[in-house]
C-alpha cells in the first residue's frame, strides 16, 4: 500500500503496535492493555490528522494510486453495464468510458474518466486525460440518453484534457466547448461527481450538470496547483501555496456554491474502503436522480443554466 508523506508518522505508530503484537505472541507475555492503549491513541491521532488536512495533503489523497477508479465504481454500484464504444468517426478514447447500466433498477447512462493503477494501465487510459475523440464519444452518449429519456451520471477524475500537439490539432478546445453547450441543453437529469481530480475544462466537459457533488478529499479547480504556481511565480514548487489560494477543496467549493454536496469518505480516504464509498456515492446520486427525474425538461434546462450563471463569488 502506498504511504503518503504526511501519513508516515501514523504508519510508524501502527508498525510499533504490530511489533508489540508479534512480541506478545512469540514470548507469551500479556501486553494487551498496552496494545489497546496504543491502538486507541493511534485512532485518535488518525482522526485528528484527517480532520485537519491542508489542501495540498488532500490533493495527495485525491491522486492516490489505490483510489477507486471509474471501472471500480461500475462494478460496485451498477448492474447490467453495457459499454458503448467510439465517437463514430473511427476512434475510441479509453480515457473516457461510458455506457448503459442499471442502478437499483433505474436505467441510466453512466460516463466517466478512467485512470489506471499502475504505469501499464495508465498508458492504456492515457493517465485519465481525454482527447477530443473522448469528448465526442461522451457527447454521443449524452445525446443517446437524451433521446431515450435516461438520466445521465458522470464520474470525473482527471488531471485535465490531454495537452499534446495531436489533441490541439484535432480541436481539443472545440470538443470541450461543444460539450459545454450541448450539456446545457439536455432534457434529462444530469448528475456529476468529482471522485478524485477535477481539473480545468477537461473536467468541466463532463460536469455541466443539474447536481454536482464531490467526494470529501477530491478537488475541483480551473488549473492544477502546479500549473498555477508555474504561471504566477515561475516556480512549480510553490504548488502548496497555490492550492491554499485556489480554494479547491470540497468544503471551500460548497461554501462558494460551486457544488451541491459532499460525499463523505472513509477515514483516510476512499482507497481504504471501496464498498463504503461506493454505497455513499450511489445513495447520493440516486437521491438526486429521484428528485429530478419528474421535473419538466424546460425547468431542468432553465435551472441548469441559471445554476452556472450564478457562479462567481468575489472573496475578500
Amino acid at each position: 500500500m502506498t504511504i503518503l508523506e504526511f501519513e508516515k508518522p501514523l504508519y510508524e505508530i501502527e508498525q510499533k503496535i504490530q511489533e508489540l503484537k508479534e512480541i506478545s505472541e512469540s514470548s507469551g507475555m500479556d501486553v494487551s492493555d498496552k496494545i489497546e492503549l496504543f491502538e486507541k491513541q493511534a485512532q485518535e491521532y488518525k482522526k485528528e490528522l484527517y480532520a485537519n488536512l491542508t489542501p495540498a495533503q488532500r490533493i495527495q489523497i485525491a491522486r492516490h494510486s489505490d483510489r477507486p477508479n471509474f471501472l471500480d465504481y461500475i462494478k460496485l454500484i451498477t448492474s447490467d453495464f453495457i459499454e458503448l464504444h467510439g465517437d463514430r468517426t473511427g476512434t475510441d478514447d479509453r480515457a473516457i468510458i461510458g455506457g448503459l447500466a442499471k442502478i437499483d433498477g433505474q436505467n441510466v447512462m453512466i460516463i466517466g474518466t478512467q485512470k489506471g493503477k499502475n504505469t501499464k494501465e495508465n498508458l492504456v487510459y492515457n493517465f485519465g486525460m481525454p482527447q477530443p475523440q473522448g469528448y465526442r464519444k461522451a457527447l454521443r452518449l449524452f445525446q443517446h440518453a437524451d433521446k431515450f429519456n435516461l438520466p445521465i451520471i458522470t464520474l470525473i477524475d482527471t488531471p485535465g484534457a490531454y495537452p499534446g500537439m495531436k489533441a490541439e490539432e484535432t480541436a481539443q478546445g472545440t470538443a470541450i466547448a461543444v460539450n459545454l453547450k450541448e450539456m446545457a441543453k439536455l432534457n434529462v437529469p444530469v448528475i456529476a461527481v468529482i471522485t478524485g481530480e477535477g481539473c480545468s475544462g477537461g473536467a468541466l466537459g463532463l460536469a455541466v450538470a443539474d447536481r454536482v457533488f464531490m467526494l470529501e478529499h477530491a478537488y475541483y479547480t480551473v488549473i492544477s496547483p502546479e500549473g498555477c504556481a508555474s504561471i504566477l511565480w515561475r516556480d512549480a514548487s510553490k504548488a502548496d501555496v497555490a492550492a491554499q489560494a485556489l480554494k479547491i477543496t470540497s468544503e471551500d467549493l460548497l461554501k462558494l456554491d460551486i457544488i451541491d454536496g459532499i460525499i463523505k469518505e472513509p477515514l483516510g480516504g476512499a482507497h481504504n474502503d471501496y464498498e463504503m464509498i461506493s454505497n455513499e456515492l450511489k445513495t447520493t446520486v440516486m437521491k438526486a436522480v429521484n428528485e429530478l427525474k419528474d421535473v419538466k425538461s424546460s425547468q431542468l434546462k432553465d435551472d441548469r443554466y441559471n445554476k452556472f450563471r450564478r457562479m462567481g463569488v468575489f472573496c475578500q
